[in-house]
C-alpha cells in the first residue's frame, strides 16, 4: 500500500510538471509573439523566393552564361559576384550575427537558408525565422547574381523586351533603373551599438548635378557597350555588366575595374633650386566625374594624399599626409566623429612647401591612395594578411636638382 501511494504521488508530480511546463511554454510563445516587431523597411526583407521562369533550367548565373556568355564573363569579374564571399562582410556578419545584411549581399530569398518574418523586441540579432524550403546553396555562392535583378514572378525582366526568346521575357526599364541600385546603395540604420549601415550614395546623387542632368548609377557603372547579347547573336548596344566601382579587388591575384571620380591638377615645381630656396608644390583634386561624394558607400573608405621629400640615398626628410573620408569611433558605441568627403564638383587644394637644404639633390614623391579600411580594422577582423586594402590612383616622382652655394 505504501509503495502504491508513492507511485501515485510520483505520477501526479509528473503530470503537474508536464502541464506546468506546457502552460509556461505557451506563455513564452505568446510573449515572443507579442514582442515580435514585423518587417517594415524595404531592406529588412529579401526578394521573395522566385520560381524558375519557363525556358530556363535554374536561377543560377552559370546557366544564364550558357547563352549570355559575354555578359556572364563581365559579371564574373565584378564585385557583385563576390559580395557574399567578401572577407570583410563575412567577418562582420559572423561577429554581429545580423541576418538583414544578407539582403544586400545575397538578395534573393532562394539564396538564404532561413526566411525572416520579424525581430524579437526589434533586435536585429534575434530574428524570428523559419527554414527556407527553396534554399539553393550554389545560388548563394553567386552573391548578387543575374536573377537578383532580372527575375521576378516567373519572368525574365529586360529593358528591350525582345520577342521570340527561349524564356519568358517582359520589358520593364523603370524596374531596372537606378531605383533598383539604390535599394541597396542607400541604406542607413544603426543595427546595434557597434554596427552601423550608412550607405547614402542614393541621397548624394539625388541632390547634385548628375540627377539634374539625367545621369544616374547606370550611366557610369553600367556604361553602354556594343556587343552580342547572346552567343553568336546580333551586335547591338546594351549595358556593361562589370559594375566598376572603387577598383580595389576583394582578393589578391584578381583584378577589378574601377572608377576614380577625381580630376587631378598639379603645379610642376621648378627643376633646379639653390640651397636656402623654398620649394612650393600645389596639388588640386576635384570631384569632377562622380555623381555622388568621393569616397562614398562604406564609411571606412578613405583617400590619402601623401607628399614625401627624400634625399638621393632614400632618407625621408619630410612627409605630409592628408586624409579625405570619414572618421568613426566604433567602440563602445559607433558614431561619426568627422567627415570631409568631396562633394560632387567640390575641389580641394593642398600646398606643400619645403626649405631646400645644402645637399646635392632631392626627390619629391606625390601620391594619392584609395583605401578600403585601416590596417587596425582589418587586424581586428582577422583579415589583414588576406584582404587587399588599397590601390594607388596617382603617383608622380620629381627629381629636384640643387645648386650648391660656393
Amino acid at each position: 500500500m505504501k509503495k502504491t501511494l508513492i507511485l501515485i504521488l510520483f505520477f501526479v508530480a509528473v503530470l503537474i510538471a508536464f502541464f506546468t511546463d506546457c502552460s509556461h511554454s505557451g506563455k513564452e510563445t505568446a510573449s515572443q509573439k507579442n514582442d515580435t516587431i514585423p518587417l517594415t523597411k524595404h531592406w529588412e526583407s529579401a526578394i521573395p523566393n522566385q520560381r524558375v521562369p519557363q525556358g530556363l533550367v535554374s536561377l543560377r548565373a552559370k546557366d544564364c552564361g550558357a547563352c549570355h556568355n559575354e555578359i556572364y564573363k563581365e559579371w564574373k569579374q565584378s564585385i557583385h559576384a563576390v559580395a557574399f564571399q567578401d572577407l570583410q562582410f563575412q567577418a562582420e556578419w559572423k561577429k554581429d550575427n545580423v541576418s538583414v545584411c544578407l539582403n544586400c549581399h545575397t538578395p534573393l530569398q532562394n539564396q538564404q537558408e532561413f526566411i525572416v518574418t520579424g525581430f524579437l523586441n526589434g533586435n536585429y540579432e534575434t530574428p524570428v525565422q523559419i527554414p527556407n524550403p527553396y534554399f539553393d546553396k550554389l545560388l548563394q555562392q553567386e552573391s548578387i547574381t543575374c536573377a537578383s535583378c532580372h527575375v521576378r514572378d516567373g519572368n525574365v525582366i529586360g529593358t528591350i523586351g525582345t520577342k521570340n526568346t527561349p524564356h519568358k521575357t517582359v520589358k520593364d526599364a523603370d524596374f531596372l533603373s537606378e531605383k533598383l541600385c539604390i535599394s541597396c546603395h542607400n541604406v542607413v540604420d544603426q543595427l546595434n551599438p557597434v554596427l552601423v549601415c550608412t550607405f547614402e550614395t542614393g541621397d548624394e546623387w539625388m541632390n547634385n548635378w548628375a540627377a539634374e542632368e539625367g545621369k544616374n548609377c547606370i550611366t557610369c557603372h553600367m556604361a553602354e557597350k556594343e556587343r552580342a547579347i547572346v552567343h553568336q547573336g546580333q551586335i547591338r548596344k546594351s549595358h556593361y555588366h562589370g559594375f566598376p566601382g572603387s577598383g580595389i579587388p576583394k582578393f589578391y591575384n584578381t583584378k577589378v575595374e574601377g572608377l576614380n571620380g577625381l580630376e587631378i591638377f598639379t603645379d610642376m615645381p621648378e627643376n633646379v633650386y639653390a640651397s636656402g630656396d623654398r620649394l612650393f608644390y600645389t596639388l588640386k583634386v576635384k570631384n569632377s566625374f562622380a555623381g555622388h561624394k568621393v569616397p562614398t558607400g562604406d564609411p571606412e573608405r578613405f583617400f590619402l594624399i601623401i607628399f614625401t621629400i627624400s634625399d638621393q640615398d632614400g632618407n625621408v626628410l619630410k612627409k605630409e599626409t592628408h586624409r579625405i573620408g570619414e572618421q568613426w569611433q566604433w567602440y563602445p558605441e559607433a558614431k561619426q566623429l568627422s567627415e570631409n568627403n568631396l562633394k560632387p564638383l567640390e575641389e580641394r587644394v593642398y600646398d606643400f612647401t619645403y626649405d631646400i637644404p645644402d645637399v646635392e639633390g632631392l626627390n619629391l614623391m606625390v601620391e594619392i591612395e584609395k583605401h578600403r579600411m585601416t590596417k587596425e580594422n582589418a587586424m581586428y577582423h582577422g583579415i589583414l594578411e588576406d584582404y587587399p586594402l588599397s590601390i594607388s590612383v596617382f603617383s608622380r616622382k620629381y627629381e629636384i636638382k640643387i645648386k650648391i652655394k660656393q
